[in-house]
Formats: structure tokens, sequence, C-alpha cells
């Protein structure tokens, strides 16, 4: 975003202007007798969303390097952005797109998660996991199992093994075909080799988000059951700078991922009222440091979605299940 022609400096002007107007040549008999309500503020939900995007414009701002932050409001469609198309280095977080893929293929008859596969020397590699202390040939795990160590603790061996099986063309094809053509896994895991030759696994802020909410809502070529059980994998609690600045009580889904001077992180928070996809990557700084940011936009983003959550169209705070239950009995 051209932080020169940021629409936030100057929120709702235009249509507070008119809104004034035209409330000069309404009718005075209409002012006494009219019983239906007052229309909604909908210039004061601007002035709060200007806020949220110009205190995401700064976060990204004042980062040493280059931030790109995508933030999906999944009541209304309204994205939110900063550098939201530009792509970056993925690390662990393309592992979602594994993922993905392994359940898309099951869907079309081409693989079976719950098939076993032995658990080899051979597929050892480094990094983050703990398979690779597993004996070798000594035990075997699941399709399922190896997404989940995947996930939850980032297992290096268990993605390279997945993307054995499911196919690092196929992962592509598959995110191409759910409309994310920047989304590409191109390498397995640790492979400094390729990285440094720059074949990096890839994709943008806003294809990221997109594919969060596609699984949260389940908009994906699979049955409800299949990408539920896919929801529960993301779902299980692990660190996360998403997780972290979101806190407790709250359903989120995520993926982080770190190269060195990257960092990386997929979401999708469940809140009651007012679930959104984020989707925030760093290049070019600190890791710790691009890490801290990303947790302050999920916090900043959890503050800005529980108000609209729990508010009504005038801005008085209410429980977000009345809203829902007198919302649900309104005609349409």
């Amino acid at each position: 975003m051209n932080r020169a022609s940021h629409p936030g400096k100057h929120p709702g002007s235009t249509t507070m202007f008119r809104t004034t107007i035209a409330a000069l040549f309404v009718p005075a008999a209409l002012i006494t007798t009219t019983s239906q309500p007052a229309p909604a503020q909908e210039a004061h939900r601007e002035i709060l969303a200007a806020k949220y995007q110009e205190a995401l414009d700064e976060i990204a701002w004042e980062l040493p390097g280059v931030m790109g932050i995508a933030v999906i409001d999944l009541a209304d469609d309204h994205v939110y952005g900063v550098n939201e198309s530009l792509v970056f280095p993925q690390g662990s977080a393309i592992k979602v797109s594994v993922l993905v893929a392994m359940y898309v293929r099951q869907a079309r008859g081409e693989m079976d998660v719950d098939q076993p596969v032995p658990i080899r020397a051979e597929d050892r590699v480094g990094g983050s996991g703990y398979i690779r202390h597993f004996g070798d040939g000594t035990s075997s795990l699941s399709l399922h199992d190896l997404a989940v160590m995947m996930i939850t603790v980032s297992d290096n061996m268990a993605t390279n093994m997945l993307i054995d099986r499911v196919g690092m063309e196929n992962v592509t094809a598959v995110m191409a075909d759910l409309g994310l053509p920047d989304t590409r896994l191109q390498r397995k895991m640790i492979r400094q080799e390729q990285s440094a030759r720059g074949n990096e696994n890839l994709s943008t802020p806003l294809q990221a988000a997109a594919l969060m909410r596609r699984i949260l809502e389940c908009d994906l070529p699979m049955p409800a059951d299949d990408c539920r059980e896919m929801q529960a994998v993301l779902a299980i609690p692990h660190a996360g700078p998403i997780q972290d600045g979101t806190g407790p009580g709250v359903r989120v889904l995520q993926k982080t991922g770190s190269i060195a001077g990257v960092r990386t992180s997929w979401g999708v928070v469940d809140l009651e009222g007012r679930p959104y996809a984020l989707a925030v990557m760093g290049n070019y700084g600190e890791t710790p440091e691009i890490s801290a940011e990303i947790e302050t936009v999920a916090a900043l983003s959890h503050w800005y979605f529980t108000r609209l959550a729990g508010a009504t169209e005038y801005g008085t705070r209410v429980p977000v299940d009345l809203l829902e239950r007198i919302r649900r009995r309104q005609p349409r």
C-alpha cells in the first residue's frame, strides 16, 4: 500500500459529508412521524476500520526489512492489507499446503491418510522434529500422524516423507487449482544449497490468508469430515506468534515458518461472531524481531475483531450470543 495515499487519513469524510447534506433536506414530517430505526452509523465503522488499517501500515513500516500483511474479515469479505500481494519465502508455513494437498488427493481416491509408513534412517534430516530420533524400521506412522508431527512440532523428516508421497508437483498443482498460483512448493525441507540458489517455497500474504479461510469454511474439494479432520490438526495447540498474540479461549488454526532473516505465520481465528484469517510475513530482517511484530499484528487484529463481534451497529457492547440470537430473529 502506498503510504502517501493512505485512505485512512480522513476516514469516512465523503460519506459523512453526503450524510450531513442529505439530512438538511429530510422533510420535517418524516423526522417526527417515522417509526423506522435510524440507519446504522457506517461512518463510525469506517473510522474504526481506517484506524486499524493505519496501525497495520505503521507496524509494517517501522519494521526493519519488509513486511507483508493480509487480514480477511470473514463476515463481510473486507481485506486489510500491507504489501499483501508480494511474494515471500515461507519456511515451514508452506507445510499447510502439503496438508491440504494430501487430503485433496485422498478425496480423489489417490491416497489414504491412514496408510502406515515405516520410519527409516535413510529419511532422516536435521532441523526441528522428533521422528529422526526413532529407531531404523522399528515403528511406523500413518500419513495422518506424520501430518500431525509436521504441523505441531514442524517435523522436517515427517514433512519430507509426506512430500515424497503427496508429490511436490501435486502440491503446487492443487494450490493452482484453488486459485493460489503464487503458493508453490519447490523444494524439500533443509536444503540449504537449493535455498542459496534461490529455490524457495513461496506464497503471498493474501493467498496464504485465503487458503486458511477456505480451510475454516471447508471450501475445499474434499468431504466435510476430511476437512474437519484437517482443521483439528491445525488447531492442536502449538507455539506461534498468531496463537500467542490471540491469547487463550479462542480456537486458532495456524502454522509458522522461519528461515534465517525470514519469519512467516498463516492463521485463521475462529472468533465467535467475527472470524478472520490472517497471514503475516517478513524478510530482510532478524527472525526474532519479525516474530515479535507478527505477534503484535495478531494481538491488534484480535482487539479489533473482538470489538466488531461484540458491538451493535451503534458501537454499544453486548454479549455476542445475544447479538446472534437477535439477528436470527430479525426478518431479512
